[in-house]
């Protein structure tokens, strides 16, 4: 394989999916844009290559970052994934929204002001955790006078002791530049977090691109405007940047084992209850409560604890049922046409 497409993250764990027949047959390219019925992406010539989806193949199926078998024309196939984003789509529909696919490192962006909600990088880590990828909390905003930049990495740190934390100007490019450890060649990279919290920033600081910005409210510290499409650009770095939209509704699915990860002082402590059914609230013998009375446990973080466990069950759930209404509705539309060509003499 050429440099540039190890620079670009291709490793054994793709090439070892790849037959030899297909080595002579098709070639591989990482997609840098997903859209409704075609995907761009590069090959290892650094050319950019528009495909055709063909077979089965579904644009919801993809993710920016994915690395693919094409003939040259079209895509024929997506290698399995080291690592996944994705969340359940905003809104009342029952479906799984990939974010980005193949990620090493998930920076979390958020604030030294209002933005910094220890419960909602909670949700970030968690996903993190459970895509097998590292996260990493970065808070903007260092240089205002809004309290001291290492009382927020300290709390950022205390989330969990998988997460790594730094504060930093995202308009000072010298600042940024501490992020250079995680974004060398072969490292694919994804920003996410709030609208207005400088993710577009930091990225034209370590892309060079001129990615949209979002300015910001005084009353609320929320923004205005913010990048609206995913895409992948090269870091001056060496490694890959996935450029995401802020995503102020983050509803988990199939992240049990992240926040069982994340909250594992309190999901040690689940196996020493009297009950194996214990909900945790009243029931005698209660390891977590007991942890809380004797003050070695906040109330608050068990329930946070509660509510990402039972919310990610019903996302889950919902989105199983929703994909095995889907496959008994399309092999019902299948049977019910095959029966019409019978009648109509088309087939036998």
């Amino acid at each position: 394989m050429t440099p540039f497409f190890t620079a670009l993250g291709w490793s054994d764990h793709f090439a070892d999916q790849v037959s030899a027949t297909e080595t002579t047959e098709m070639s591989p390219v990482r997609l840098t844009e997903v859209r409704r019925n075609r995907v761009i992406g590069l090959n290892a010539q650094n050319e950019r290559i528009d495909l055709a989806l063909s077979g089965d193949n579904v644009a919801t199926d993809m993710a920016v970052g994915d690395f693919v078998l094409s003939d040259g024309l079209r895509l024929v196939r997506v290698l399995a994934r080291k690592s996944v984003i994705s969340r359940k789509a905003a809104g009342h529909t029952s479906q799984a929204q990939l974010i980005a696919a193949n990620i090493d490192t998930l920076f979390i962006v958020t604030s030294c002001n209002a933005d910094f909600n220890e419960a909602r990088l909670e949700r970030y880590v968690a996903l993190a955790i459970e895509a097998e990828t590292n996260p990493v909390i970065v808070m903007t905003k260092a240089d205002t006078p809004l309290g001291d930049p290492q009382s927020y990495v300290d709390r950022a740190l205390a989330i969990s002791n998988r997460v790594d934390a730094l504060a930093l100007n995202s308009k000072d490019a010298g600042d940024v530049a501490k992020m250079d450890k995680w974004c060398g060649a072969g490292q694919t990279v994804a920003l996410v977090g709030s609208s207005g919290v400088g993710k577009s920033t930091i990225g034209r600081t370590l892309t060079g691109e001129d990615l949209l910005t979002a300015d910001i409210r005084e009353d609320d510290a929320k923004g205005r405007h913010t990048t609206t499409a995913r895409s992948m650009h090269l870091m001056h770095a060496g490694g890959w940047m996935i450029d995401t939209p802020g995503m102020r509704e983050l509803a988990l699915h199939d992240a049990a084992a992240g926040i069982a990860t994340l909250f594992e002082d309190i999901t040690d402590l689940v196996t020493e209850c009297k009950f194996s059914d214990c909900k945790h609230i009243t029931e005698p013998g209660c390891a977590i409560r007991a942890a809380v009375e004797a003050g070695d446990l906040t109330q608050d973080r068990v329930e946070r604890w509660r509510k990402l466990r039972d919310e990610d069950a019903e996302n889950t759930g919902t989105i199983a049922t929703s994909k095995e209404r889907g496959r008994k509705f399309s092999k019902l539309k299948r049977t019910a046409f095959k029966a019409k060509r019978v009648r109509s003499g088309e087939i036998e």
